[in-house]
């Protein structure tokens, strides 16, 4: 709403960074206790339903030379932090007509000689499109689908929230919008200190990892 008030836009998009700075620098915005709320509430929008009317979609960054975003989410919920120095909001109507433009790009790719693509030779297709049996030869038995993922990835302990973020966006939301599938997701964590902890930070860490519901955690000697 505070966009379209002000309004906050810098053309067609702006840097969420630049709207952190708005919103601490101009006494006629809504005053928030801290960036987080801001970052919080751009979540929300992003993750609406209706964010083609009522909100904005998200981009990584935009390439002046192609004029077009990249990284670009509509309607997703997306992991946005102050180290995304370059990520910005865009305008609805203008996210929505790239969004389109490359999903018919790509569902009608031109070949080489600059036609459309078409079925090859001998392949029937259906009404619906797909590739009919080719009942001259059988149908073919297309090859078995993963059903499984893992993967482990180390953590920069002073970014841990851009680096969990972007995770969350380039893998784990992928996964999670399947049909049926389940996703897991654990959070290790290893630390050495060489001189040994102290009292208060030991009983700060304890009482933060129960509060948490951490299901294993603590202190070790050696």
């Amino acid at each position: 709403m505070e966009l379209d008030r002000v309004p906050l836009w810098r053309g067609d998009h702006v840097a969420t960074k630049q709207l952190v700075e708005d919103f601490a620098r101009y006494l006629y915005l809504p005053r928030i206790k801290e960036p987080g709320v801001l970052l919080q509430s751009i979540r929300d929008g992003l993750g609406l339903l209706t964010w083609s009317k009522d909100s904005f979609a998200f981009a990584e960054s935009y390439d002046e030379a192609a004029g077009r975003y990249r990284g670009l989410r509509c309607g997703q919920v997306t992991a946005v932090s102050l180290d995304d120095t370059a990520s910005l909001l865009v305008k609805p109507e203008i996210a929505q007509k790239q969004s389109d433009t490359e999903t018919a790009t790509t569902s009608l790719g031109p070949t080489a000689g600059g036609e459309t693509a078409g079925p090859a030779h001998g392949v029937q297709t259906t009404a619906a499109g797909g590739v009919a049996p080719d009942t001259s030869t059988g149908s073919p038995t297309p090859p078995p689908r993963p059903k499984r993922f893992y993967g482990t990835v180390a953590l920069d302990a002073t970014r841990v929230g851009r680096d969990a973020g972007r995770i969350a966006d380039e893998v784990i939301a992928h996964l999670s919008g399947l049909v049926g599938s389940s996703v897991k997701v654990t959070l290790e964590i290893e630390a050495d200190v060489s001189g040994g902890a102290p009292e208060n930070v030991v009983r700060t860490v304890t009482e933060n990892s129960r509060t948490l519901k951490f299901s294993s955690y603590g202190f070790e000697q050696e």
